[in-house]
C-alpha cells in the first residue's frame, strides 16, 4: 500500500528526513514542541479575541476564549455569564 503524503508541498525525501528526526527525538522533546505549539495557538487566540473585542473587559476575553476551545454548551456550564456576550 502506497504512503500517503504528510505534506504536498515537501518533497518524499525531505519528508523522509523529518520522520527519521522524529523518531530519534526523545518523548520529552516532542512533549516540548507539542506544548509550544499549544502555546503559541492559545497566544494567537487571545490576540484575534483582543482584535475583535478591544474594548472587551478581561472577563468577556475569558469568556470568549472558553467558547472557543470549549464550545457553547461545555462553556456555558463553567460561565453561566455566557449568554450575555454581544454574539458579533
Amino acid at each position: 500500500m502506497p504512503r500517503v503524503p504528510l505534506a504536498e508541498d515537501t518533497s518524499p525525501e525531505i519528508e523522509q528526513m523529518q520522520i527519521e528526526a522524529w523518531r530519534r527525538m526523545t518523548p520529552q522533546q516532542k512533549a516540548d514542541i507539542v506544548t509550544g505549539l499549544t502555546r503559541t495557538a492559545l497566544t494567537l487566540t487571545k490576540s484575534g479575541i483582543m482584535d475583535r473585542f478591544p474594548n472587551a473587559s478581561p472577563h468577556e476575553q475569558r469568556l470568549r476564549l472558553a467558547l472557543i476551545l470549549l464550545g457553547r454548551e461545555l462553556a456555558g456550564k463553567m460561565f453561566p455569564d455566557l449568554d450575555t456576550l454581544d454574539p458579533r
